[in-house]
């Protein structure tokens, strides 16, 4: 079962009333159990840097690459593994969360009875297991995932793309952005990048309101998780929809990111790199405005330019 037909029982719409209407912040602070140590960003490793004919050796710091599991637990049920995906450790509830909505698993906030890291694991995956427990029952049959999501995962084909239609209702109008506000934008994301700082090799999401101030960003060595954090955070804050905000992905744009966006209520998505073809089609069905190649005073419109104000 692809990711956007894994949406299709719980209406995008409707999906979007109950966060915006329910209050988290109580539930957040009974049920998110995190350990007092947990999986760092970066890892400690040991280099020869090369500069022309001169070579030293040196410390330096990689980006943390570990699978998370991501388990299920209906009420009254064991707890069942939906996912595993290859992720930098940090916000790990937030990517659980995330993906769940946007699997649409979580449909309602009130559905969600706790998030924990499991420790009924081997020593060596302790904190790399997180468990979504609810409330409610819920059947993962049609959910459950036999592989490992990365990075470069993606979803093709004209059955996927007649799927997201029926999981995702298009996106609301949404705000007009100012182009001058969007030139400005990846210098902010670039500014905001700790981890990215520290190694050089991490992809970021991050939200930014019509006058291009920052709001969230997330880090992560899959694109795709870098959003399924940002779109947790946002759960958790009781931010959904965010149909007032840019999206900034420091890579391409994907189906997948079209797609969670869409089920995050983003109207407007743009990158540093270029979209893909089911992307570009995706977001136009979607109502969304699709901008690619962000770089300096350029960028190109793919889809939906009304929401962009090209003389400010």
């Amino acid at each position: 079962m692809s990711r956007a037909a894994a949406a299709t029982n719980h209406p995008p719409r409707a999906f979007h009333a109950h966060w915006a209407s329910t209050t988290l912040a109580a539930m957040a602070e009974r049920t998110l159990r995190t350990p007092p140590q947990t999986r760092r960003p970066t890892t400690a490793s040991h280099i020869t840097a090369v500069d022309g004919t001169q070579a030293r050796d040196r410390p330096d710091r990689l980006v943390t690459e570990e699978p998370m599991e991501i388990r299920v637990r209906s009420a009254g049920q064991e707890a069942q593994p939906l996912a595993v995906t290859m992720r930098t450790p940090g916000h790990d509830f937030e990517l659980a969360i995330g993906f769940c909505v946007t699997e649409g698993i979580v449909a309602d906030p009130g559905d969600v009875a706790e998030v924990a890291y499991c420790l009924d694991v081997p020593a060596e995956q302790h904190y790399n297991v997180v468990t979504v427990g609810l409330r409610t029952h819920f059947d993962l049959g049609a959910h459950e995932r036999r592989f490992v999501a990365n990075a470069s995962c993606g979803l093709c084909g004209k059955a996927t793309l007649e799927q997201l239609e029926v999981s995702c209702s298009p996106v609301a109008p949404g705000p007009r952005v100012a182009r001058s506000v969007l030139v400005a934008l990846p210098r902010r994301l670039r500014d905001a990048q700790a981890v990215f700082e520290t190694t050089g090799g991490l992809h970021a999401a991050a939200c930014f309101d019509v006058e291009g101030a920052l709001t969230v960003v997330r880090e992560d060595i899959g694109r795709h998780n870098a959003l399924d954090k940002l779109i947790g955070w946002a759960a958790l804050e009781r931010r959904l929809p965010l149909s007032d905000q840019v999206l900034l992905v420091s890579g391409r744009v994907s189906f997948e990111i079209v797609q969670k966006a869409a089920v995050a209520g983003i109207p407007l998505v743009c990158a540093v790199s270029a979209p893909s073809s089911l992307a570009v089609d995706a977001a136009a069905r979607l109502d969304q405005t699709v901008v690619g190649f962000l770089r300096g005073e350029h960028f190109n419109v793919y889809t939906h330019g009304d929401r962009i104000d090209f003389d400010a």
